[in-house]
């Protein structure tokens, strides 16, 4: 039982930083962070074309999948999509500058993709273990279970 908390845990921490990056991207630095048009010019920066419409996007799979992830509907796919995002996050963007962040803040150098990785694999635990418990997607398949258990009755 204990396992299925823990999985619940990271679900909805994880939700929760996709909704806190996909913000600002789609309505500006509401809490700190970038603006949609620092996004777009990251974006252009790093070849990502078109840089307007990949932005949009991604603010969209961010915000909408971190509130997916969070109650637990389409866990297995929203931890796809966002796994893509990380994935490509790392590709395009933190591979340049090595595994570490940027603790310093050293001016001119981004930050490495260690913790682009620890999403995109927390991502891949998503996908293989589902939502757990306090989840719409376990919700949705008991009501599916005990219906056809009824049927079955009848």
């Amino acid at each position: 039982m204990m396992q299925a908390w823990g999985v619940t845990l990271l679900r909805l921490t994880v939700g929760v930083v996709f909704v806190a990056h996909g913000v600002p991207k789609l309505f500006g630095p509401m809490w700190g962070g970038t603006s949609p048009e620092d996004t777009v010019a990251l974006f252009a920066l790093v070849g990502l074309q078109p840089a307007p419409l990949l932005a949009v996007t991604v603010g969209i799979v961010e915000l909408g999948g971190g509130i997916a992830l969070f109650i637990g509907a389409f866990t297995r796919l929203m931890s796809a999509l966002l796994a893509v995002i990380m994935a490509v996050a790392i590709w395009k963007v933190h591979w340049p500058y090595g595994f570490f962040l940027n603790w310093s803040l050293e001016p001119g150098v981004g930050h490495g993709f260690e913790y682009s990785l620890i999403l995109l694999v927390a991502l891949f635990c998503l996908m293989l273990t589902g939502p757990s418990v306090l989840s719409f997607d376990g919700y949705a398949g008991k009501s599916a279970k005990s219906a056809q258990g009824r049927s079955r009755r009848d």
